[in-house]
């Protein structure tokens, strides 16, 4: 176990709290105007899925639990969850879809990721930033209407509803964050 101070905890992050693992889905400086600066850390227990919220004072120190980060690629989804493959010896690992959670719309065929695994089961996953879809349905363009700061909504090619600028049209492959689904660029392929 590693000890590390609250404050530089992020995003996926996995903690053994009193013998059970937690995965950080949020954490959160707040420095208030008076008194101890606090980190506020939303995390789920990975045995059973529940989610708990812990504020810790930003100098306290939690556990930490030994988690491999491993490349994995993604093959397929089906009853059982989503089925990847560790690229240097062909095993294949079946994570469960709480571990998955909001970003399974981005998964790709083919697509590399990170696993956390800890004790041979994946507990959380890192996808890429980015990801290439395409536009499937948005208004179309205004005619004069130049490239300004509004923007029209747009459903993708994963189902997800992002925003994009006015000059993209249905058919355009464009770059998204996977972390909220906003637009990035026009794909340049």
């Amino acid at each position: 176990m590693v000890k590390v101070i609250a404050s530089t905890l992020r995003k996926g992050a996995v903690l053994d709290i009193d013998g059970k693992l937690y995965v950080v889905l949020t954490a959160e400086n707040i420095h208030p105007g008076k008194g101890t600066p606090v980190t506020q850390i939303d995390m789920r227990r990975i045995s059973d899925g529940v989610k708990v919220s812990e504020r810790y004072r930003t100098t306290e120190q939690v556990e930490r639990a030994h988690v491999e980060d491993r490349p994995y690629t993604f093959l397929y989804s089906d009853g059982e969850g989503y089925h990847f493959m560790n690229p240097e010896n062909y095993d294949q690992v079946a994570v469960s879809p709480d571990v998955i959670g909001d970003q399974s719309p981005y998964l790709q065929e083919s697509m590399q990721v990170m696993l956390s695994v800890h004790e041979g089961n994946a507990i959380a996953i890192e996808l890429p930033q980015r990801v290439v879809l395409e536009v499937v349905e948005t208004e179309p363009a205004m005619k004069g209407q130049t490239a300004s700061s509004s923007y029209k909504p747009a459903i993708l090619s994963n189902g997800v509803r992002s925003a994009v600028p006015p000059h993209i049209a249905v058919g355009t492959r464009i770059v998204v964050m996977t972390s909220d689904g906003s637009y990035v660029e026009r794909a340049k392929d």
